[in-house]
């Protein structure tokens, strides 16, 4: 099968701050099928040879290809428009047409992808394909339309047409650890605290407007981090930055809830709760913990009673940070969905 890639290292060379993008529409064409020839041997000695011609070879297809390598959907923002291979005619002797050029394109890990009707399908591996476009059938040769009654047919198919349609593509980030708050609760500084990402910090809020991602060294494995815009009330009707924070958390192994200790603490926690049963319930299952930030801000630390195993932390000036990330990097404490 011959295929053809189009060119990824634009996007790994892009700033992921600046240039991401996790929503696209791309238009995608499957290459026509090639034509079947009308073909008849003419040899020396060969006083009745017949009809010989070749089908034509099928139109290459559309594939998006998963590439860990990528984080943004930016290749395809600048560059919507994809058509595959069309199909080789056929020719006499029986000589079939080639096969028209697949194409692949490469997607982060981690994307849904679907037309105007249906659910094309998801890419949830490095190395997986998925088809968007299917390549139109080469025609047939005349060599199959040969019968009793018509022993030198003259008709030959013409090649399909492949398929056209516009495909999209929304991406949702796989990560280890999500930490999730309302603006201005220190995600961003206690992502710094804890990998090697350098995020923009700043005392006001939506200083995050798109995800951040860190790793979190480990012996055996490396645990990415992600710092995710900050949710305000109403976010699961689409206010603030609304849908786009919320489904990168849907494939978050553990969410992380950051919650700024010297506000309204308790408020701030039900309230991220309630968004995530408004938007998705099954987001209130996933394993969680709460990291109360920002305790260097108050003078008498309170301890809250709630469910989930909490934190009591600074991240700008590093108290207990030492004993969250011992956690976090346990081999036990990210499930897997």
């Amino acid at each position: 099968m011959s295929t053809f890639f189009v060119d990824s290292q634009s996007a790994i060379n892009y700033n992921f701050q600046m240039q991401f993008v996790d929503e696209v529409r791309i238009f995608v064409t499957g290459g026509n099928g090639g034509n079947g020839c009308v073909s008849f041997r003419r040899e020396k000695f060969v006083p009745k040879g017949g009809p010989d011609g070749g089908d034509g070879g099928n139109g290459g297809s559309v594939y998006l290809a998963g590439n860990k390598k990528l984080m943004t959907l930016y290749d395809l923002k600048i560059k919507p428009h994809y058509r595959a291979g069309r199909g080789g005619h056929g020719k006499g002797k029986k000589m079939h047409g080639r096969k028209g050029k697949d194409i692949f394109i490469p997607v982060p890990v981690g994307v849904v992808a679907r037309n105007d009707t249906d659910l094309l399908g998801e890419i949830m591996y490095h190395g997986e394909n998925l088809l968007i476009a299917r390549g139109g059938r080469g025609g047939r040769g005349n060599v199959h339309f040969v019968s009793s009654r018509n022993r030198a047919p003259r008709r030959a198919e013409e090649g399909s047409a492949g398929e056209d349609t516009t495909v999209h593509i929304v991406l949702k980030l796989i990560s280890d650890i999500g930490l999730v708050g309302f603006p201005n609760s220190g995600k961003s500084t206690l992502l710094a605290a804890m990998s090697n990402a350098q995020p923009k910090i700043a005392d006001y809020p939506f200083t995050t407007l798109n995800p951040n991602l860190g790793v979190l060294a480990h012996d055996l494995n490396n645990i990415v981090i992600a710092d995710m815009p900050g949710i305000i009330e109403g976010a699961h009707q689409g206010k603030g930055l609304g849908f786009q924070f919320l489904r990168h958390i849907e494939r978050t192994r553990l969410l992380v809830l950051v919650i700024d200790i010297s506000g309204d603490p308790l408020a701030h926690y039900h309230g991220l709760l309630e968004e995530f049963r408004a938007y998705n319930p099954q987001l209130v299952q996933k394993p969680r913990i709460v990291v109360f930030n920002k305790i260097d801000l108050v003078k008498d630390i309170p301890r809250f009673d709630v469910s989930e195993k909490t934190f009591y932390v600074s991240a700008r000036d590093g108290t207990h940070i030492d004993d969250l990330i011992k956690y976090l990097s346990n081999e036990n404490t990210i499930q897997t969905q």
